[in-house]
């Protein structure tokens, strides 16, 4: 019997058979995703603050001239005005019954100003903007004098086809890289401002007498009586069709000076879906040339 036992105890240790298989390693516990914090809505004026929701919003607060609470949601915040004989708790309730439209305002703010901040430029080698609604990439390239646009035909996925050469050193500082690209798209403005007017207007039964570029912040076109029609030249960073919108709406203002139901129907006779073009004036984000 021991020499049964000692002949098993051979078998279990003999080098010839393969070791008992290890434990699995359990898969590592995955982290619970981390919730970021909702964003703080304080207007940098306010000396007033109101839960709404799950945010204290700081806000704006003034009496006005006025006959009614008035709300404004606006880059800073909140702002409120109301009159002087208006009870600051009635001003609160005011201010409850509006939380769902309040906050949906605020948190619109609150990504157009991160959208803002990715679309600020850092002006060097490699950078890349919007140009005719496609992407180019600006190059330093001392090799070339001014400004040479390159396309290639067959990019590769995710590679801008369009590449700016611009004629300066590796050296350049931003300011130059800046002054550089914006004059380049000035001229490509101007050029394709002439192109588009020059299609539209005779279709229009109009006459430009002047176009002149503008640099407005908050405009991007007026059209005079006498002819006289300017445009925003960062318009140049849209796509073509939304370009041909603002000068089929500029062209059409010299046939009709207003936003009446016959202005609306010159510029549909040309362009019937322009609904959908201007949406992209109010949607898209700009690169920052500040």
């Amino acid at each position: 019997m021991a020499s049964a036992r000692r002949h098993e105890t051979a078998q279990q240790l003999s080098l010839f058979d393969a070791p008992p298989a290890a434990p699995a390693p359990r898969p590592p516990v995955a982290a619970p995703p981390r919730a970021e914090p909702p964003p703080r809505f304080h207007h940098p004026r306010a000396h007033r603050a109101i839960a709404l929701g799950e945010h204290l919003v700081g806000y704006e607060f003034r009496r006005a001239r006025r006959r009614s609470i008035g709300f404004v949601v606006g880059a800073e915040g909140l702002s409120v005005s109301a009159p002087r004989w208006v009870a600051l708790a009635e001003v609160e309730q005011a201010l409850q019954a509006k939380a769902g439209w309040i906050l949906r305002k605020l948190h619109e703010q609150h990504e157009r100003a991160q959208r803002l901040q990715a679309a600020r430029v850092v002006w060097q080698d490699g950078t890349t903007l919007p140009f005719l609604g496609e992407t180019v990439i600006v190059l330093l390239d001392p090799r070339v004098s001014g400004a040479q646009l390159d396309s290639e035909a067959q990019a590769l996925p995710g590679v801008p086809r369009l590449t700016l050469h611009l004629g300066l050193p590796q050296t350049a500082s931003q300011g130059q890289i800046r002054e550089a690209v914006q004059s380049w798209l000035q001229r490509q403005a101007r050029r394709v401002f002439e192109e588009r007017c020059a299609h539209f207007a005779p279709r229009l039964g109009v006459r430009v007498r002047r176009l002149s570029l503008s640099s407005a912040a908050t405009r991007w076109g007026s059209a005079s009586a006498d002819g006289s029609v300017r445009l925003n030249w960062r318009l140049i960073h849209f796509a073509l069709p939304v370009i041909d919108y603002v000068v089929t709406h500029e062209l059409a203002h010299l046939r009709e000076m207003n936003h009446s139901a016959a202005f609306w129907e010159v510029v549909r006779s040309v362009l019937p879906d322009f609904e959908h073009h201007r949406g992209a004036l109010r949607s898209e984000v700009l690169p920052a040339f500040d």
